[in-house]
């Protein structure tokens, strides 16, 4: 199954490497100004530190990082606070990031594709699995916290 062999990691992997190509290869409009496209470091300077932060949480709590896994704990602390799915977000926020550095319109196709096959590939999933775990204690927290921000 596609799921359970490629992680989401590896999907960022594949997703900057397919923007990178895009923005050489078929870059479309030049967006955004030499110099200021290095703004693009701020959101993904952000994005590795919030996945540092949640991978750490997830460790420090005892529970699987690995999105097929059963959880141990509802991990309701931390970043999963604002968001309940902060590695995500982390994800789209380097994306977002390298795409601004790219400076061209086509690898925010990426970006747009990215978001919509982590959220049907894995949240959807994780997201019926923990609330399938931890059931009112799941319902509970996702009428606090939203998804994505």
């Amino acid at each position: 199954m596609f799921t359970k062999k490629i992680l989401p990691p590896t999907c960022l992997l594949l997703a900057i490497l397919v923007m990178a190509g895009l923005g050489f290869l078929l870059p479309g409009a030049q967006v955004i100004p030499p110099f200021w496209n290095l703004l693009g470091l701020i959101p993904v300077a952000l994005g590795i530190g919030l996945n540092l932060l949640a991978d750490r949480f997830l460790h420090q709590v005892q529970t699987t990082v690995k999105p097929f896994e059963p959880a141990s704990v509802l991990v309701v602390d931390g970043g999963y606070r604002i968001s309940r799915n902060p590695m995500y977000l982390g994800f789209v926020l380097i994306l977002a990031g390298i795409a601004v550095l790219l400076r061209a319109v086509s690898p925010w196709l990426v970006v747009i594709g990215f978001v919509f096959l982590v959220r049907q590939v894995f949240i959807l999933v994780e997201e019926r699995m923990l609330a399938n775990q931890f059931g009112a204690m799941w319902e509970g927290y996702c009428k606090h916290t939203r998804r994505w921000v």
